[in-house]
């Protein structure tokens, strides 16, 4: 089997996995603060019960486990199962996982195909892993299959629009045929029968997403175009699968 989850002469993809530069910086204090928690806050503000309970809480994708006691923190589950493709990532997440204690435990597995029973799971957590995946309606439908009934989904991605900007095309690796616009996103999480209220919704603007890096808004005083103005480069959703009644 390839490290990109095919196998030798046979095209299809599961994932494309990160560059050498990637990996480092998503195992870096930069990442948990500036990204990962700062993605985790504006979640939580769209959420009508953000204290929950959520008793299992996956995270789906979690790379080198910065995202695990950020999650523990803020939802204090039960259980928390975080799932991840690349081994060697997955060893730090390891570590990580061994000091939040028993409540946390780690596969190494595809979104594609969760080694989970149906609505066995109450929140899951995924930030910045779709535009890695090749199948993304069917790791989503995934989603949808453990998500017990009124099930949260907390789905926060960058856009087409920023993974096609020349910076990260240069240091990032992606799956640039799949890349999809916000619109995109949120079409495809109601076809797939999640629910999206307008409320639920949030595209923040963040320097570091732009092409510039902020620099015209910050060096030539040139504000950032309005919403409806811009071509959004970040979403983030709360998504519920519809529960009884």
């Amino acid at each position: 089997m390839r490290a990109d989850g095919g196998h030798a002469g046979f095209p299809f993809r599961r994932f494309v996995p990160e560059s050498r530069f990637g990996r480092w910086f998503l195992d870096t204090q930069t990442w948990s603060d500036r990204v990962i928690n700062v993605a985790l806050r504006d979640l939580r503000r769209l959420m009508i019960r953000p204290d929950g309970p959520y008793p299992v809480v996956l995270d789906a994708g979690c790379g080198h486990g910065r995202s695990l006691p950020l999650l523990m923190e803020a939802f204090r589950p039960e259980r928390l199962i975080g799932i991840e493709f690349e081994p060697k990532v997955l060893i730090n997440a390891i570590f990580r996982a061994a000091r939040l204690g028993p409540a946390v435990s780690l596969i190494r597995g595809d979104c594609t195909r969760l080694p989970l029973h149906d609505s066995s799971v109450d929140l899951v957590f995924c930030h910045q892993t779709f535009h890695h995946l090749v199948d993304q309606e069917r790791a989503l439908r995934e989603f949808y299959r453990v998500l017990r009934p009124s099930g949260l989904l907390l789905f926060a991605e960058s856009t087409r629009a920023y993974i096609e900007t020349w910076m990260i095309r240069m240091l990032f690796r992606h799956p640039m045929e799949v890349q999809r616009s916000a619109g995109e996103y949120l079409g495809m999480l109601r076809a797939c029968g999640f629910t999206v209220a307008p409320g639920a919704v949030s595209c923040p603007y963040l320097w570091w997403s732009r092409g510039d890096l902020g620099g015209a808004e910050r060096l030539l005083r040139i504000p950032p175009p309005q919403p409806g103005e811009r071509e959004e480069t970040l979403l983030n959703v709360v998504a519920v699968k519809p529960g009884p009644g």
